[in-house]
Protein backbone atom coordinates (compact mmCIF):
# COMPACT_ATOMS: atom_id res chain seq x y z
CA UNK A 1 0.00 0.00 0.00
CA UNK A 2 1.46 3.36 -1.03
CA UNK A 3 0.98 6.48 1.06
CA UNK A 4 -2.09 8.56 0.42
CA UNK A 5 -0.45 11.62 1.99
CA UNK A 6 3.13 12.77 1.64
CA UNK A 7 4.29 15.58 3.91
CA UNK A 8 6.90 18.18 3.09
CA UNK A 9 8.04 21.30 4.96
CA UNK A 10 5.46 23.76 3.62
CA UNK A 11 3.19 21.56 1.55
CA UNK A 12 1.70 18.12 1.53
CA UNK A 13 0.60 15.88 -1.31
CA UNK A 14 -2.73 14.16 -0.83
CA UNK A 15 -3.98 11.57 -3.31
CA UNK A 16 -6.99 12.92 -5.20
CA UNK A 17 -10.32 11.77 -3.75
CA UNK A 18 -13.91 12.33 -4.90
CA UNK A 19 -14.26 15.39 -2.66
CA UNK A 20 -11.34 17.05 -4.51
CA UNK A 21 -12.96 16.91 -7.95
CA UNK A 22 -14.48 20.41 -7.84
CA UNK A 23 -11.02 21.87 -7.15
CA UNK A 24 -9.48 19.64 -9.85
CA UNK A 25 -12.09 20.75 -12.41
CA UNK A 26 -11.46 24.43 -11.68
CA UNK A 27 -7.70 23.91 -11.93
CA UNK A 28 -7.87 21.83 -15.12
CA UNK A 29 -10.12 24.39 -16.85
CA UNK A 30 -7.93 27.37 -15.91
CA UNK A 31 -6.20 28.50 -19.12
CA UNK A 32 -3.73 30.66 -17.17
CA UNK A 33 -2.33 27.58 -15.42
CA UNK A 34 -2.03 25.60 -18.64
CA UNK A 35 -0.72 28.49 -20.77
CA UNK A 36 2.07 26.36 -22.29
CA UNK A 37 -0.14 23.38 -23.16
CA UNK A 38 -1.54 22.65 -26.62
CA UNK A 39 -5.12 22.54 -25.37
CA UNK A 40 -7.13 22.92 -22.18
CA UNK A 41 -10.10 20.69 -21.44
CA UNK A 42 -13.23 22.71 -20.67
CA UNK A 43 -15.71 19.87 -20.14
CA UNK A 44 -15.79 19.25 -16.39
CA UNK A 45 -17.54 15.89 -16.80
CA UNK A 46 -14.69 14.60 -18.95
CA UNK A 47 -12.23 15.80 -16.31
CA UNK A 48 -14.21 14.15 -13.49
CA UNK A 49 -14.34 10.84 -15.36
CA UNK A 50 -10.61 10.90 -16.05
CA UNK A 51 -9.75 11.45 -12.40
CA UNK A 52 -12.30 8.92 -11.14
CA UNK A 53 -10.77 6.29 -13.44
CA UNK A 54 -7.27 6.98 -12.09
CA UNK A 55 -8.19 7.18 -8.39
CA UNK A 56 -7.18 3.63 -7.45
CA UNK A 57 -4.73 3.00 -10.25
CA UNK A 58 -1.36 1.46 -9.33
CA UNK A 59 0.20 3.14 -12.39
CA UNK A 60 -1.18 6.68 -12.08
CA UNK A 61 -1.01 8.86 -8.98
CA UNK A 62 -2.73 12.25 -8.87
CA UNK A 63 -2.05 14.40 -5.81
CA UNK A 64 -3.52 17.67 -4.60
CA UNK A 65 -0.75 20.02 -3.49
CA UNK A 66 -1.84 21.41 -0.12
CA UNK A 67 -0.20 24.45 1.44
CA UNK A 68 0.27 23.70 5.13
CA UNK A 69 2.08 26.73 6.56
CA UNK A 70 0.96 29.64 8.71
CA UNK A 71 -1.97 27.61 10.06
CA UNK A 72 -3.44 27.38 6.59
CA UNK A 73 -4.53 24.19 4.86
CA UNK A 74 -5.31 25.19 1.29
CA UNK A 75 -5.20 23.31 -2.03
CA UNK A 76 -2.84 25.16 -4.35
CA UNK A 77 -2.09 22.78 -7.18
CA UNK A 78 -1.75 19.36 -8.70
CA UNK A 79 1.20 16.94 -8.83
CA UNK A 80 1.07 13.75 -10.87
CA UNK A 81 3.20 10.73 -11.60
CA UNK A 82 2.25 7.98 -14.03
CA UNK A 83 3.88 4.95 -15.59
CA UNK A 84 5.74 6.02 -18.73
CA UNK A 85 7.30 2.72 -19.83
CA UNK A 86 6.30 0.05 -17.31
CA UNK A 87 8.84 -2.67 -18.17
CA UNK A 88 11.64 -0.09 -17.93
CA UNK A 89 10.40 1.18 -14.54
CA UNK A 90 10.13 4.68 -16.03
CA UNK A 91 7.61 7.20 -14.70
CA UNK A 92 6.56 10.62 -15.98
CA UNK A 93 5.72 13.56 -13.75
CA UNK A 94 3.59 16.64 -14.17
CA UNK A 95 2.68 19.55 -11.93
CA UNK A 96 0.71 22.79 -11.81
CA UNK A 97 0.35 25.53 -9.19
CA UNK A 98 -2.51 28.05 -9.17
CA UNK A 99 -1.20 31.49 -10.23
CA UNK A 100 -1.32 33.29 -6.87
CA UNK A 101 1.00 30.65 -5.35
CA UNK A 102 3.49 30.44 -8.21
CA UNK A 103 7.02 31.69 -7.68
CA UNK A 104 7.25 30.73 -3.98
CA UNK A 105 8.97 27.35 -4.31
CA UNK A 106 5.86 25.22 -3.88
CA UNK A 107 6.31 23.58 -7.28
CA UNK A 108 9.92 22.82 -6.43
CA UNK A 109 8.90 21.18 -3.15
CA UNK A 110 6.04 19.26 -4.81
CA UNK A 111 8.23 17.84 -7.58
CA UNK A 112 10.90 16.94 -5.03
CA UNK A 113 8.26 15.00 -3.05
CA UNK A 114 7.14 13.29 -6.28
CA UNK A 115 10.72 12.24 -7.01
CA UNK A 116 11.12 10.88 -3.49
CA UNK A 117 7.83 8.96 -3.82
CA UNK A 118 8.86 7.64 -7.25
CA UNK A 119 12.25 6.33 -6.25
CA UNK A 120 11.46 5.14 -2.72
CA UNK A 121 7.91 3.78 -3.06
CA UNK A 122 7.43 3.03 -6.75
CA UNK A 123 10.99 1.71 -7.19
CA UNK A 124 11.39 3.81 -10.33
CA UNK A 125 14.57 3.44 -12.34
CA UNK A 126 13.96 6.70 -14.22
CA UNK A 127 11.61 9.67 -13.92
CA UNK A 128 10.98 11.91 -16.91
CA UNK A 129 9.34 15.28 -17.40
CA UNK A 130 8.49 17.13 -20.58
CA UNK A 131 7.67 20.76 -21.23
CA UNK A 132 7.02 23.28 -23.96
CA UNK A 133 10.32 24.80 -25.12
CA UNK A 134 9.04 28.24 -24.09
CA UNK A 135 8.25 27.20 -20.50
CA UNK A 136 11.39 28.52 -18.83
CA UNK A 137 10.02 28.08 -15.29
CA UNK A 138 9.41 24.35 -15.76
CA UNK A 139 12.82 23.87 -17.36
CA UNK A 140 14.60 25.66 -14.51
CA UNK A 141 12.62 23.77 -11.87
CA UNK A 142 13.49 20.36 -13.33
CA UNK A 143 17.15 21.32 -13.73
CA UNK A 144 17.27 22.66 -10.15
CA UNK A 145 16.09 19.26 -8.89
CA UNK A 146 18.83 17.38 -10.73
CA UNK A 147 16.94 16.44 -13.88
CA UNK A 148 18.91 16.87 -17.08
CA UNK A 149 17.72 17.72 -20.54
CA UNK A 150 18.03 14.53 -22.55
CA UNK A 151 16.52 15.70 -25.76
CA UNK A 152 14.54 18.16 -27.78
CA UNK A 153 11.59 17.02 -29.85
CA UNK A 154 11.63 19.50 -32.72
CA UNK A 155 8.30 21.12 -33.61
CA UNK A 156 6.47 18.61 -31.39
CA UNK A 157 3.72 20.87 -30.02
CA UNK A 158 1.29 23.11 -31.87
CA UNK A 159 1.07 26.03 -29.44
CA UNK A 160 -0.36 29.47 -30.19
CA UNK A 161 -0.81 28.44 -33.83
CA UNK A 162 2.86 27.65 -34.30
CA UNK A 163 4.99 24.54 -33.98
CA UNK A 164 7.34 24.62 -30.99
CA UNK A 165 9.88 22.27 -29.47
CA UNK A 166 9.19 20.03 -26.50
CA UNK A 167 12.04 19.43 -24.04
CA UNK A 168 12.56 16.02 -22.46
CA UNK A 169 14.13 15.85 -18.98
CA UNK A 170 15.01 12.89 -16.80
CA UNK A 171 16.73 11.70 -13.66
CA UNK A 172 17.87 8.15 -12.90
CA UNK A 173 17.54 6.48 -9.51
CA UNK A 174 21.33 6.57 -9.01
CA UNK A 175 21.45 10.27 -9.91
CA UNK A 176 18.65 10.98 -7.44
CA UNK A 177 20.54 9.14 -4.68
CA UNK A 178 23.77 11.02 -5.43
CA UNK A 179 22.42 14.55 -5.72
Amino acid sequence: MFPIKINGERIGLSRVAAEDLDFICELECNKDIWFFEESVESDKEIIREKYLENMDSPTHYDFIIIRTIEGEVRPIGLAQIWSYVEHRKSWELGFAIIPEYQGHGYGNEAVNLLLEFSFHHLQAHKVVGMCNGHNQKSMKLMERLGMRREGIFKDEICWNNQWVDQYFYSILDIEYQNR
